[in-house]
């Protein structure tokens, strides 16, 4: 099981990410663009995703995965419950988040310093 604290962790290892307590809910952002987020009781986190592979993930993983809410499905997003993510999945799936809002040569960068 992954809490917050463990993804809050690692999210603050990322450069231009910030995170905010919106609504009394925590998201994490690149300037205006989140990309993590959390339910109020810190159950589900919604991630960045690719709209075109998304059906496929949940669809592979329904225990783990949903999709968003039906007005959030214009978004690239999709959501996985905390109680069964472990924390290697969570960190790609944070990371990858993460990757889809940064320009390029700040991903770069940031997997450079990773070696």
């Amino acid at each position: 099981m992954v809490t917050v604290e463990d993804v809050r962790r690692l999210a603050a290892t990322f450069p231009r990410s910030s995170e905010h307590l919106i609504r009394d809910r925590v998201k994490f952002r690149v300037g205006a663009i989140v990309y993590l987020a959390f339910s109020r009781d810190e159950t589900l986190m919604g991630f960045a995703f690719p709209k075109e592979e998304r059906a496929a993930l949940v669809a592979a993983e329904p225990e783990t995965f949903l999709l968003p809410p039906e007005s959030d499905m214009r978004f690239n997003w999709v959501m996985a419950r905390m109680a069964v993510l472990d924390p290697e999945e969570m960190r790609e799936l944070v990371v990858e988040a993460w990757r889809m809002v940064v320009p390029k040569k700040v991903y770069a960068a940031y997997l450079a310093g990773c070696r």
